[in-house]
């Protein structure tokens, strides 16, 4: 009787089973200016790595002096004659492969150096935050910029020095995150099984942090596009053959009073856009990374 009064039972059907990867993207596909930025920057990627197989003008003094953008010069030439478009082909190029050294080099080190001196502590731990606290209060543009012209502003020398003065910040959190995670049950039971330190920090400690360090490599990558152009730019970074979107900025700056400004806007608006894409990309990580947005949102 009790069950025709309260009418049919629906079935209850069990929930969907979101893993990790589908909750992480979920939240980061919320995030419409990280997408967009991802959209931005993969476009870029391509512009750089394809823009100069379908695009041959060449970068030699064969054209007229400040030609106007057309569909033979898409934007323009220089005042040697160079196809502008060209150029910042291979600017972006550089650019971009400047900024993943110094993102590759940072984290390697932060990560490295955060993780020792948090595991081991005592005079290790000294030694590093020493040695990250002497690197804090120097000017690490103008020691960059020093030891970039003393190697003739080869593009990988001035990546290495920019990495080199970038890993601290990463190298603090690290070592904050190791602190605790040293001290958990998984990390005892792994020691007492007789597992050596490394195996320790590298299979059970150091995963627990890669969400930090995703999100830092990515922020890191934007921070060096700016870093480069802006040494590139006061005649600090990046020397010819090389070259960069720095450069071009640096080469094109003395025609901003004249009608051919144009060919300073162009590489400065892919700084500009490269540089917001990754911060956008990186702050949709952060959060994507973060499970706690499931409750907030």
């Amino acid at each position: 009787m009790t069950e025709l009064l309260a009418g049919p039972t629906a079935a209850v059907e069990p929930a969907p089973v979101t893993t990790g990867a589908t909750a992480t993207l979920r939240r980061f596909l919320r995030h419409k200016a990280a997408v967009g930025g991802t959209a931005v920057f993969l476009l870029m990627l391509l512009f750089a790595l394809l823009g100069g197989l379908f695009w041959r003008a060449g970068t030699g003094s064969d054209f007229d002096q400040f030609l106007p953008a057309s569909a033979i010069h898409p934007f323009g030439t220089d005042e040697l004659g160079h196809d502008m478009l060209a150029l910042v082909i291979k600017g972006t190029q550089f650019s971009l492969l400047i900024s993943i050294v110094v993102a590759v080099v940072s984290t390697g080190l932060g990560v490295t150096l955060g993780a020792i001196a948090g595991y081991y502590g005592g005079w290790v731990d000294s030694v590093v935050d020493r040695t990250l606290e002497l690197l804090l209060i120097l000017p690490a543009v103008v020691i960059v910029g020093v030891m970039a012209v003393k190697f003739s502003g080869s593009w990988v020398m001035v990546a290495v020095f920019l990495g080199v003065t970038n890993w601290m910040q990463l190298a603090r959190v690290i070592r904050g995150m190791v602190l605790t995670l040293r001290e958990k049950d998984f990390v005892h039971a792994a020691r007492a099984m007789g597992a050596s330190d490394v195996r320790i920090l590298v299979q059970h400690i150091l995963p627990n942090t890669v969400d930090v360090v995703i999100v830092n490599t990515t922020l890191t990558i934007a921070t060096a596009v700016l870093l480069e152009a802006a040494l590139s730019f006061i005649g600090l970074g990046v020397k010819p053959p090389d070259t960069s979107l720095g450069l071009l900025i640096n080469q094109t700056q003395g025609f901003l009073p004249t009608p051919n400004a144009v060919l300073f806007w162009i590489p400065l608006g892919f700084i500009v856009a490269l540089s917001l894409s990754v911060n956008f990309i990186g702050d949709g990580l952060r959060d994507a990374l973060d499970p706690r947005q499931d409750l907030r949102g």
